[in-house]
């Protein structure tokens, strides 16, 4: 019920990412992982949160196996991510399974996903991504 809440709200609000946390909803039109961390480094109690995002890299993966949510559904999630959202024990649906996220240019892989390619923990994905973050526009 709360996923396929979060898929409308995903869908026909033209978010980019939609957050169900106790009953509440958090939208935002923020593109890349920006939002996430944002998320991530709020007070909120994203534990068992129902989420749908638009594009689910590597990157995203990561963040939320920290943020220990509990169902996500990714309009486009690359195998990479299906594997650290599988081992994080995060129910996942998507629509499209792509080999690798994209840069918006398609010249190559996305610089976020690429980050974290060879990168196995979360810990150690979120300061590679944040200090990326903080170099570079994204």
């Amino acid at each position: 019920m709360c996923l396929q809440k979060a898929r409308t709200f995903l869908k026909e609000g033209g978010h980019t990412c939609v957050f169900i946390i106790n009953g509440e909803i958090f939208t935002s039109n923020e593109r890349g992982i920006k939002p996430l961390l944002n998320v991530l480094n709020s007070d909120m109690d994203t534990l068992n949160a129902v989420v749908a995002d638009k594009v689910v890299g590597k990157a995203a993966a990561f963040l939320y196996e920290l943020m220990q949510i509990k169902i996500l559904y990714a309009q486009t999630v690359s195998e990479p991510a299906l594997s650290v959202l599988k081992r994080a024990g995060i129910n996942v649906e998507y629509d499209t399974l792509v080999p690798s996220i994209r840069n918006r240019a398609n010249t190559g892989r996305c610089p976020m996903e690429s980050a974290v390619w060879e990168i196995d923990n979360a810990q150690e994905a979120r300061k590679i991504l944040e200090n990326k973050i903080k170099g570079e526009t994204v």
